[in-house]
C-alpha cells in the first residue's frame, strides 16, 4: 500500500508540475503585460501578483518556488507602464525573488543561480519614533545588463545598475551604484574584484578557463574545438552540460 501511495503521489505531482506551470499559451500568461513565446514559470510558485505590470520576453524560464511581484500587494493599480521587465533567453533560478515597486529591468540572456534576491525597495529607519516596518519604504530603480550571471544566494539591492556581462559571485550583496560592463563583483559588501578593458584584457588576468564549452548556440552550433566526450569518472569536470 505504501508503494502504491508513493507512486500515486509522485505521479500526481509530476502531472501538476507539467500542467500547472505558466506558459505563453495559458490563461495565466494572458494576465501579464507581455509573456513571450517559449517562456514559462515553473510550478509551484511561491508568490505571484501584479502580472499586468510585468513583462517577460521570449524563451525565458523562471524556476519553481519563485516570488515575482509588482507593487505592494495584489489588486493595486500601479498606473501606466510596466514595473518589472525581464528580457528574452533568461533563466532565473528556483526560489529566487524579483520584487519591484518602481522599476526592475533585467536584460536579455541573464542567468541566475537559485535563491537570488532582486528588489528596488528597502525599509526606511530615519524616524526613530516609528517602528521600521511601519515607515514608508524607499524606492530606487534597478537594472541588470544583458548577459549577466548572478550566483546563488546573491542579493541585488535598490539602486544597483549592472553593466553588460557582469558576474556576481555566490552570496554577494551588491551595494547601490553603477558597475561597468564585464565587472566581477564578490563579497559582503560586494566589491569589484576583476575588470576588463579592450586594450588590457582582464585585470587581474584570468586563470586557465578549463574545457571549452559544449553548449550549442542558435547561430554557431557546437564549437569545433569542443571535446566530443565528457571527462572520465573522477576527473576534474569543469565541463558545461551539452
Amino acid at each position: 500500500m505504501r508503494r502504491l501511495m508513493s507512486w500515486i503521489i509522485r505521479t500526481l505531482w509530476s502531472y501538476a508540475r507539467s500542467t500547472a506551470e505558466v506558459r505563453s499559451d495559458t490563461r495565466a500568461a494572458r494576465r501579464f503585460a507581455r509573456f513571450g513565446p517559449g517562456s514559462a514559470i515553473a510550478f509551484p510558485t511561491a508568490t505571484l501578483y501584479g502580472e499586468p505590470w510585468i513583462e517577460i520576453g521570449a524563451h525565458t524560464v523562471l524556476g519553481g518556488d519563485i516570488t515575482l511581484a509588482a507593487g505592494m500587494g495584489p489588486d493595486y493599480d500601479l498606473g501606466p507602464g510596466t514595473v518589472v521587465r525581464i528580457g528574452s533567453g533568461c533563466a532565473i533560478g528556483r526560489g529566487s525573488h524579483v520584487v519591484a515597486h518602481r522599476s526592475v529591468d533585467i536584460g536579455d540572456h541573464v542567468y541566475t543561480g537559485p535563491y537570488v534576491y532582486i528588489t528596488d525597495q528597502n525599509h526606511s529607519y530615519a524616524n526613530t519614533d516609528v517602528p521600521v516596518g511601519l515607515q514608508w519604504p524607499v524606492d530606487d530603480p534597478v537594472s541588470i545588463g544583458a548577459g549577466a550571471w548572478l550566483g546563488a544566494n546573491s542579493v541585488i539591492l535598490p539602486g544597483v545598475h549592472l553593466g553588460r556581462n557582469c558576474v556576481v559571485a555566490a552570496g554577494t550583496v551588491v551595494r547601490p551604484g553603477t558597475y561597468a560592463d564585464h565587472s566581477v563583483i564578490a563579497g559582503v559588501p560586494g566589491k569589484v574584484v576583476r575588470t576588463y578593458a579592450d586594450e588590457l584584457g582582464w585585470d587581474p588576468p584570468l586563470k586557465d578557463s578549463g574545457t571549452p564549452t559544449r553548449v550549442p548556440t542558435p547561430s554557431s552550433g557546437l564549437p569545433p574545438e569542443a571535446p566530443v566526450d565528457p571527462p572520465g569518472h573522477g576527473s576534474a569536470t569543469r565541463f558545461p552540460p551539452a
